[in-house]
């Protein structure tokens, strides 16, 4: 049966029109597809035109011949998962570029290792030696503006950071090295 004769039959939902094409064209479209494609993303391609015909035959206006349609439709669905493609490894090869750095410098982990064990030391002081610390390391504050702040004398502002240091340097004993190499190198 010549294309044109087909190709009507099947818009008007003719089922034995569609096994017609479907076994006319299948195996060639897949031989054009996996030219670009790997064999299952070429499966895939051509699945899912023939899957599209049957789906759409109702509004399908063909201007060209079927083949011509089939193969250029084939065409443009296989450039179409390259583009895609192309398009993920440039975000992966991005994401890996900007990782990279941190992936290969033994450093990030121990860094982040040792910030954890901080944090986790500091959250453990208690409670009046942990806001007087805070206050003088981290808000910038002398030991006058804290000792106003909490209502306290300089002294005791002097006393609670020296027994946070000491408990500091107790709990993270096995960080000290690093500690003292960081504050070395900035």
């Amino acid at each position: 049966m010549e294309d044109t004769l087909l190709f009507i039959r099947f818009k008007n939902g003719s089922e034995d029109a569609y096994k017609q094409l479907f076994l006319r064209y299948y195996a060639p479209l897949l031989a054009f597809a996996s030219r670009f494609l790997s064999k299952t993303e070429a499966e895939e391609v051509v699945q899912d035109l023939m899957l599209y015909l049957w789906e759409k035959r109702g509004d399908l206006l063909i201007e060209s011949s079927l083949k011509s349609y089939l193969f250029a439709a084939t065409k443009n669905r296989c450039f179409h998962v390259i583009e895609k493609r192309n398009i993920h490894e440039r975000i992966h090869a991005n994401i890996y570029d900007k990782l990279k750095n941190e992936l290969e410098d033994p450093d990030y982990y121990m860094l982040g290792e040792l910030s954890e064990k901080i944090n986790l030391a500091i959250g453990q002081l208690p409670a009046s030696y942990k806001q007087t610390f805070e206050l003088s390391r981290f808000s910038d504050l002398t030991n006058v503006e804290i000792a106003k702040e909490l209502g306290v004398s300089v002294k005791t502002v002097e006393y609670r950071i020296s027994q946070a240091l000491k408990i500091l340097r107790k709990d993270l004993k096995d960080y000290l090295q690093v500690l003292v190499l960081i504050n070395y190198i900035t």
